[in-house]
Formats: C-alpha cells, structure tokens, sequence
C-alpha cells in the first residue's frame, strides 16, 4: 500500500463518514443552519446512496411511508407511498444535487482510523482509496459517522450443514448478482424478515414456484403501496402543506400503533392474526406460519403493500415452510422433519452484521476506544469522546425522522459552541456506577448477535436511546444544549477517562 503524497492534511471543519440517507441530511441541515462550516462527505462506494444503491434485489423497497421517510425539507411527490427502491435512490440523489452536495462527496475513500488530540483540539482521520490502496490524512475539527449501522461489504449468513453440496446457486441478498435468471427455477428463500417477504412476492412473478424457509413466523401486516389522504392533499394544497400534512398523520399513526401494540398486545396479536386469516386461503395454517411466539413490535413488524405475499401465496406460486434445516443436499434442503425442499437456487435472506461508524478504529489521546465500554448520549454522541457524533435511526418508525431532528440539535450544538468560544465538547456520566442497559431494545437477531460490541444507553434523562420522534421533537428540537453530563471548553486540555460504566441490568 503506498501512501499519497499530499504535503499538508487537507482541513474541513466537519467531516461527515457516509453518502447514505443519513450523510445527505447531514450535509443539509450543515448548509441550512451553519453555512460558515465547511464540511466533505467521505463515501467508501463508488456511488452515493449507502442502502438504497447497495441493495439491487429483485423488489426492493421501502418497509415506511416515504411521507416519513423522506426528508422533513423535500416533499415526497410520488403516488406510492411505499416506494421503490429506485425511486427513493433518484429522490436521495436528487437531494443532493439540488442543494450541491453532490459536488462534496469524495468517493471510494474509506476512513480507516481517526485519532482525536486533545492538544490541537481535532481529528486526525486516515483514509483509504478504495480503488487504488492509497492512503492520505485529513483533519477535521468534529467527525460525524452517517456510515448506518451494519456491514455493507458483508452480510449474515449461518453454518449451514451440507452447503458444499448443493447444485445450485446461493445467493445472499446483499451481494445480488447482475441479471439473475430465475425464469421457471424453483427458489427456497431461508428467512422471514423484510427482506424475505419482499423478495417473495416478487421473484413468485417470473420464478417455476418460491418456498419462504422460516424456523420462527414474524408479523406481516398488509398497507397500501398507496395513500389516499396524501394523494388528495396533494391536489387541495401545495405539495409543500400536502407533505407536512401527511407526514404529521402518518408519523402520528406510526406512534398509535406503536403504543397499542406495546400496551395491548394479546389485542394487536388478534387483530394481525385476523387480518393475515382473510388475506391468507381458506383453512390456512396461519398459527403454523404467520403467528410468531413473541409480542408485535418485540421485532419490527414487516409490512407487505397490497398484500402481495398473500397474494402470492393464494395464486399459488408461493408457500411458506416453518421449519429448522438438517442439510442441504444436492437438489434442495433436508428438514428436520424428513421433508426435503427441492431448489435450483437458495436466497440466504438471514439478516445483516452490525458494524457501527463503518468499522473505524477511534483513539482519544492515544488511547483505543473500546465501543462496549461507552454510554450514548442523547442518542448522538457518546461518552469522553470529544467532537464526535453520530446517527442511528429508529428501529421501530421511519429511520429518517431521526435523522431531521439529530442534525437540526447537532447545528445547534456547533452554533452554542460559537457564541460561546468552546472548543471542544465531550459528554461525561455522572458516575462510573451508573447503571447502563443495551443500545437498542429490539430483538432481531442480527441486533442481538452485536449487543455486546455496541455502546450502552442508560436509563433515564439523556442517556436514553430515544425511540419516540415526539420526545426527541422535545428534547432535541426544542430542549436547550448545555447540559450537566457535557464538558465544553474554550480551549482543549489532557483527557482523563473515568472508569468505564457500570453495566447493570435493568429491563427495558
């Protein structure tokens, strides 16, 4: 690897990791509410778009209304309301390009590492050209990681016993090949999740017949790809007030539901359960497939627009086997029941790897920072790391909303920070002995597999992991800066870590 020779670190005073859905809002809501700052957005792929361009598998979309997916600032104007993965990506890069982002995005440079001083009060930030091994240096007065949080060179797929074996091909979601031919082949898709019951229904269209392999059923609920009160608001008023209109319904339902199904599960369990009933054909095992052994919500609940895997699976070209793999064979997968599922090709649709801030190696005055030990704060920031920021949406609304809310209080952090001539800003628990919990309550196993490498949260004030817009709306948008657990200084000084937190266990 040679290293190139830039003779002095180029300086930018917000470096943003990431060209996604979050690195493009980011870069907005810089311009927008601190125009003085100059800021580069490091893209590790050849092209911007982060999920929504990685992603290429045959249906992809949205499992939110792009009323609230989108961005708070630019009117979704699409008739379908859960949209296509194509769509979102043009609407993402339109984004950018109407507001120049485009033209400060570097691509094909991976931060590597970023090393804080405490003496000079900045960032020093190795990055590497993806396309030719080349490294250089920035330096950077805050680092703010867009970068999501799981693996996009590498997705999750088990041991499977037997795999050498099998004819066919196999293919994980994440890594799909370029013109697949799947006409009249016989696919077992292994999983149940968004991706599962997104690939089915589609591939179902051209494929001989498509078997959903699942050893636990997850909650499907059917919504409209369309939304009918949006579509007419938007022919009342300007798309601007149609937008707003909309998504305050729609965040506004999002929550309903939410909170019905937390406060009266037995209640939504039913409801779901009824619904799938007469979606589903007649003397349908749906406690077999579609009844899942935990409360709604205790994982994401997958949403099917129109009802297309029903629809599927009543036409016939799709079923659903609820089952654990013994081996898989030379023509298909063996049960552990004895039945055996002939394939001529195999989707691995079994979650992602968690990897958070796009694996870069973080030290604080020569010191590694060991993620597990450290406490978020307001859900962006984390503890004695100073200048550092970061954003993980909602698991259990639209990503985005988050999204909005972070960077407008990330302005106004950078803006306090201003008139009162700090430097550098760090949160600091209260205590070492403060009890801590997970990062994320939430029980996808692709979460639950990275629990123990991911930061904690606490359990009250702002160390809370919020997962409710309209308490961020208050604490974030509206709520003041300063706070007792954040340390500002004028000028930088040594870092004295305290002691890691105590992790306790408290229920969620």
């Amino acid at each position: 690897m040679s290293v190139h020779p830039f003779p002095t670190p180029e300086h930018t005073d917000v470096l943003i990791i990431g060209a996604g859905l979050s690195g493009i809002g980011a870069a907005y809501y810089l311009q927008r509410d601190q125009p003085g700052k100059s800021f580069v957005i490091l893209e590790s792929r050849a092209a911007s778009g982060g999920t929504w361009d990685l992603f290429r598998y045959p249906g992809i979309r949205s499992d939110s209304d792009l009323h609230t997916f989108g961005y708070e600032f630019k009117p979704w104007v699409h008739d379908k309301a859960i949209a296509d993965g194509g769509d979102i990506l043009a609407y993402l890069r339109q984004t950018a390009a109407e507001n120049g982002i485009d033209r400060k995005i570097r691509y094909q440079r991976k931060v590597v590492s970023a090393a804080w001083s405490s003496e000079d009060a900045r960032w020093t930030v190795q990055v590497q050209h993806t396309d030719t091994g080349e490294t250089h240096t920035m330096v950077c007065k805050w680092l703010f990681s867009a970068a999501g949080y799981y693996r996009y060179d590498q997705g999750f797929t088990p041991r499977f016993d037997g795999i050498e074996n099998f004819q066919g091909q196999v293919i994980h979601p994440q890594h799909w090949p370029e013109n697949l031919n799947y006409r009249g082949k016989r696919v077992v898709v292994i999983g149940s999740g968004a991706t599962a019951v997104t690939l089915i229904p589609s591939m179902a269209k051209e494929a001989q017949h498509v078997t959903m392999l699942q050893r636990t059923p997850t909650y499907v609920m059917s919504l409209p790809s369309r939304d009918p009160i949006a579509n007419l608001a938007r022919k009342l008023m300007s798309p601007a007030k149609a937008y707003a209109f909309a998504r305050r319904k729609n965040i506004g339902l999002q929550r309903g539901i939410w909170r019905f199904c937390q406060k009266y599960p037995n209640a939504a369990r039913r409801i779901i359960r009824y619904v799938n009933k007469v979606s589903l054909p007649k003397n349908y095992p749906v406690d077999v497939h579609f009844n899942p052994p935990y409360s709604p919500w205790e994982q994401r609940l997958c949403a099917v627009p129109d009802g297309d895997l029903f629809k599927s699976i009543k036409a016939g070209k799709a079923s659903v086997v609820t089952d654990h793999i013994d081996t898989f064979t030379a023509g298909g997968i063996r049960l552990k029941s004895g039945q055996e599922l002939p394939a001529d090709i195999i989707v691995t649709a079994t979650g992602l790897n968690l990897q958070l801030f796009g694996g870069i190696a973080l030290t604080v005055d020569g010191e590694p920072v060991d993620l597990s030990q450290k406490v978020a704060f307001k859900g962006m920031m984390l503890s004695d790391v100073p200048n550092f920021a970061f954003i993980v949406g909602y698991t259990n609304s639209s990503w985005t909303l988050k999204v909005g809310l972070l960077c407008e209080h990330f302005c106004r952090m950078l803006a306090h920070m201003d008139q009162h001539g700090y430097a550098v800003v760090r949160p600091r628990l209260p205590s070492p002995d403060m009890p801590t919990r997970p990062l994320l309550d939430f029980g996808a196993g692709y979460v639950q597999r990275a629990l123990s490498q991911l930061p904690r949260q606490g359990t009250s004030g702002p160390w809370v992991m919020a997962m409710d817009p309209n308490h961020d709306a208050q604490v974030l948008r509206h709520g003041p800066v300063a706070d007792p657990c954040l340390v500002f200084d004028t000028a930088s000084r040594p870092h004295h870590p305290v002691a890691a937190p105590k992790q306790v266990a408290v229920s969620a």
